[in-house]
């Protein structure tokens, strides 16, 4: 696994190249390898050319690949008014039709930014939390996908699709819709945090979700979101501050390839600062390094 980062931990400040030099140092002595960049207005404004271009010069002056989390809402909260606790109006599956054109219109706003910055990848949500499977979503998330990899595709941008709290993106139906649509180029990010909110049917599974997300999506993982909870919330604590089973997931990325991006995204309202950032994903790197280790040689 390489080790990357999310600027979602920064998500209340404007993104700039001091924030992605902390981000870069987390890694060790050569600094992480990949940065995912979190698309909201206030944080990183992809409508700005002048801004992205700041940070697309970061990236091309330091050699960090970029990905790229779609927009999840349309305005401008600002600092003060962002929470992930507020309800994202971004809803590429949005039972209306005309909402459906004005996400993807966001998201490729979002993605346009790839003509400066090195972008690699985009993670895209389908639906919100909470929503049901039927034929509807199903037809509505092979649109949307076909729509943005049309848009994405020539600027060298692959999508991914990233497991929810819903039934639209459940390992097994996010297989069904990638086999559907015959989307052999569109990935998957697999959300560690959000795999555990899977609840386990017996006292004798109690790693289900992730267990049962790693074996049905792995030949479809491109890169990770990794972050911890309690089982309950979906907190983006930093690794071995909630209860996830870190053993049993480093078990799991040992079979990825090598190169596959385990990024950290973590809660911004822990309110970090460069120097905490830099020190506390230093040290959850370490854990997950020696947790390898341990397993390699047992």
């Amino acid at each position: 696994m390489q080790p990357a980062l999310s600027t979602y931990v920064f998500l209340q400040q404007r993104l700039h190249p001091g924030l992605l030099d902390a981000l870069h140092k987390s890694g060790g002595p050569d600094g992480v390898k990949t940065i995912e960049i979190f698309a909201a207005r206030h944080h990183f404004d992809y409508n700005d050319r002048s801004a992205v271009r700041d940070i697309a010069n970061w990236f091309r002056s330091t050699g960090v690949a970029a990905t790229l989390h779609q927009p999840l809402y349309f305005s401008d909260r600002g600092s003060g008014q962002w929470s992930r606790h507020v309800a994202p109006n971004v809803n590429l599956i949005d039972p209306e039709k005309s909402h459906r054109i004005t996400a993807m219109d966001e998201v490729k706003r979002a993605l346009e930014s790839a003509e400066q910055v090195p972008i690699k990848a985009c993670v895209l949500h389908l639906g919100h939390k909470g929503d049901p499977w039927d034929t509807r979503a199903l037809e509505n998330s092979l649109t949307a996908i076909e729509h943005l990899k049309a848009f994405a595709h020539p600027l060298g941008v692959r999508l991914l699709i990233e497991n929810l709290q819903n039934e639209i993106t459940t390992p097994e139906h996010i297989l069904e819709i990638l086999h559907v649509g015959h989307f052999d180029r569109v990935g998957v990010c697999l959300d560690i945090g959000h795999a555990h909110l899977v609840q386990p049917t017996s006292d004798s599974k109690p790693n289900l979700g992730i267990d049962e997300a790693f074996e049905l999506l792995k030949p479809r993982i491109a890169q990770l979101h990794l972050h911890d909870n309690h089982g309950s919330k979906d907190d983006h604590l930093w690794p071995g501050s909630g209860n996830i089973d870190w053993n049993n997931v480093a078990k799991h990325v040992a079979t990825l390839p090598p190169d596959t991006p385990g990024i950290l995204e973590i809660a911004h309202e822990l309110e970090e600062t460069p120097s905490s950032v830099t020190t506390k994903a230093t040290a959850a790197f370490d854990l997950l390094k020696r947790t390898s280790e341990q397993l390699q040689s047992s």
